[in-house]
């Protein structure tokens, strides 16, 4: 057997601990670079995954800005209703107004027109009435007068006609 394997000698425990050596030399050198490119490759996720945050988060805060230019937007957009119903509402209170003065207006004026007529028939009637009461009391006070005396034909002619000349 040769010497440098023989336990017995210190050439064996020479090469042993050379081997040893050379494993931890290439264990250590290849092991930090394993570990290093582990923790590489982690700090890689871990900083995408960073990234994914940031980039989801600055949506979220542009979808939240819009959301709330929307939103104040249809509030805008809910008080201009409001004022253009409420105004509506008044040009619709003022027309049914007009509307109903112009009647009220309308009414009134046919009232004063049959009240006139009313009048009018009225004062008719009572100048005949009058005029009747005149053509009797003439017929009567001439009858009376001519009773007394001769009887003339004009006035006896003259007489049913004053009541049809009178009205």
């Amino acid at each position: 057997m040769p010497a440098f394997l023989n336990p017995a000698e210190a050439e064996a425990w020479v090469g042993a601990g050379l081997l040893i050596f050379l494993a931890i030399v290439i264990f250590v050198a290849k092991a930090p670079k394993a570990v290093a490119g582990m923790l590489d490759e982690k700090a890689r996720s871990i900083q995408a995954n960073l990234d994914e945050a940031q980039r989801i988060r600055e949506e979220a805060n542009r979808l939240l800005e819009q959301l709330r230019a929307e939103r104040t937007q249809a509030e805008r957009d809910a008080q201009q209703l409001i004022a253009n119903a409420q105004a509506q509402a008044k040009q619709f209170e003022a027309d049914a107004r007009a509307k109903l003065e112009e009647s009220l207006a309308r009414r009134q004026a046919v009232t004063e027109r049959k009240i006139a007529d009313a009048e009018r028939q009225a004062m008719d009637e009572v100048r005949a009435a009058a005029a009747d009461l005149g053509v009797q009391m003439a017929e009567r006070t001439l009858a009376a007068r001519l009773a007394g005396a001769a009887s003339d034909p004009l006035v006896d002619r003259a007489i049913p006609e004053l009541a049809a000349k009178l009205q």
